[in-house]
């Protein structure tokens, strides 16, 4: 199957960190469908050979990036040439049709880098000079907007010049190998499934955590923040792939009608519940791995009196039989003391004991995203030391390292959804209506923030956020899985 995929951004962050490595590694591994063209958009002056030689130099900087022999980066080089375009200009897109007309591939790939702005104009362009046939397919990145308005506006414009079918809106957590394995855990195995449900599972935390800060995004992250960054998008698709019912089958559309009944039974945020259950949070000045950092508006494009948030952590319910009385815990933030996601399911104690045990431990399912994916059972278990007990139970852990178990050289989560993209699978990407739930639940947070002089509260570079988030948890007697 012959591919043209056209990258619009192509000399972006993006492009350089995430996209072309994951395409070389598609490659590497023999899975990038062969008869292949990648060309990258960008406003640069470049020709195609300075910009392969761009890509092989950063590739050097890529982090667990096995670097390639001269030989075998000429054989990817080969697939790769670079366009010249200004995407806000009409006149521009005569050419790249004639480019891509000229070779008549089975598949046309859009992928939208860019800034939300040009999103829009970039798919009526396309239309404009016929590049929206049914062989197109079109990948918008996040943001998708910045509230439920804009949101809506971009999704009836794109909606407009292609079919749902064509428009792949992507979420790179929902290609990560842990999370695959979320699905295959509880769908794939029968041990799991009875216990599911609100009568054996006391709460369930998802934490996204980094140590870095804005870096060179401070800008960008003004417009943003934690919320729209992390929590509507991210989090959110977590928390459905915990609590979605069983689909009736593995086609596309019936995983995502399953995740939009969970945004539909979030349970609305009254006025008490906004004040008290969402935490916003902004780093100070700190210490990571022993270095001092700067606060978070001292980064270069931040307003020195900004009340962007670069912490949250909130609380939530999903208001049906399966669920109703658990609490979800979302948590997610910059410059906090580790980098870390994590998925943790606090199961219920048992209803009576009879051994003497650390029964403030509870049995606890761990599922981790990064830095390493796996997952930890948790359980109490009878040890041998010398003079204990026999009625004494101390905790234990069950640990299954995926890297260790089948290799480090996974599938990452660009390199799946880019081949997905290709081949035409829907799966592992949001859907409109799913999209516009997500903005819905979290419009009215905006909105209290909005008219909320006090701002965010800060914490200390280097720690795990505001204390008013372990505050918020504790109310309802628990902790954070770092704090029990």
């Amino acid at each position: 199957m012959s591919f043209d995929l056209v990258l619009f951004g192509g000399t972006g962050d993006l492009a350089w960190r995430k996209l072309m490595p994951a395409l070389f590694q598609a490659f590497r591994h023999g899975t990038l469908p062969a008869g292949g063209r990648i060309i990258g958009v960008g406003r640069d002056d470049l020709s195609s050979e300075q910009y392969r030689a761009q890509i092989s130099a950063r590739f050097d900087k890529i982090e667990l990036l096995k670097r390639p022999s001269e030989e075998e980066f000429a054989r990817f080089a080969a697939l790769i040439e670079f366009m010249r375009m200004d995407l806000s200009r009409p006149d521009d897109y005569p050419r790249l049709a004639a480019a891509l007309q000229q070779r008549q591939a089975d598949t046309v790939v859009m992928y939208v880098a860019t800034a939300p702005a040009l999103f829009t104009t970039v798919c009526e362009q396309l239309a404009q000079v016929g590049l929206n046939s049914a062989q197109t397919r079109i990948v918008l990145e996040k943001p998708l907007g910045h509230d439920l308005a804009s949101n809506r506006a971009i999704n009836e414009t794109v909606g407009r010049v292609f079919s749902e079918k064509q428009i792949f809106r992507i979420d790179h957590y929902l290609g990560k190998p842990s999370v695959q394995n979320l699905f295959a855990l509880r769908f794939g195995n029968a041990l799991f499934e009875p216990l599911w449900r609100r009568e054996y599972i006391a709460n369930i935390q998802i934490t996204i955590a980094e140590q870095l800060g804005v870096e060179n995004r401070g800008a960008f992250y003004e417009t943003t923040g934690a919320l729209r960054d992390m929590v509507q998008n991210h989090a959110l698709q977590l928390l459905c792939a915990i609590g979605m019912e069983p689909p009736i089958n593995s086609h596309a559309d019936a995983i995502r009608d399953e995740k939009l009944k969970v945004l539909r039974s979030l349970k609305p945020w009254s006025a008490e519940a906004l004040a008290q259950d969402v935490i916003r949070g902004q780093y100070a000045a700190g210490s990571i791995a022993g270095n001092a950092v700067p606060p978070y508006r001292d980064e270069k494009g931040v307003d020195p009196h900004s009340h962007t948030e670069t912490f949250v952590a909130l609380r939530t319910e999903i208001s049906n039989w399966r669920w109703a009385g658990v609490p979800f815990y979302i948590r997610t933030g910059k410059r906090l003391a580790g980098r870390d996601a994590r998925i943790v399911i606090n199961f219920r104690p048992t209803p009576h004991a009879i051994f003497n045990a650390q029964m403030d431990v509870s049995n606890r399912l761990v599922i981790s995203l990064q830095p390493r994916d796996g997952l930890e059972l948790h359980l109490l278990a009878q040890g041998q030391s010398k003079g204990r007990s026999a009625q004494t139970l101390s905790p234990v852990q069950l640990d299954l390292d995926f890297d260790t178990r089948f290799g480090s050289e996974r599938v990452g989560a660009y390199e799946r959804l880019l081949l997905d993209v290709i081949d035409g699978r829907l799966n592992l990407f949001v859907r409109s209506d799913e999209q516009e739930e997500a903005w819905r639940w979290v419009e009215p947070i905006i909105e209290h923030w909005d008219n909320d002089a006090q701002g965010p509260r800060l914490y200390a570079a280097g720690t795990w956020g505001p204390s008013a988030a372990s505050a918020m948890i504790a109310r309802d007697g628990y902790c954070w899985a770092e704090e029990c």
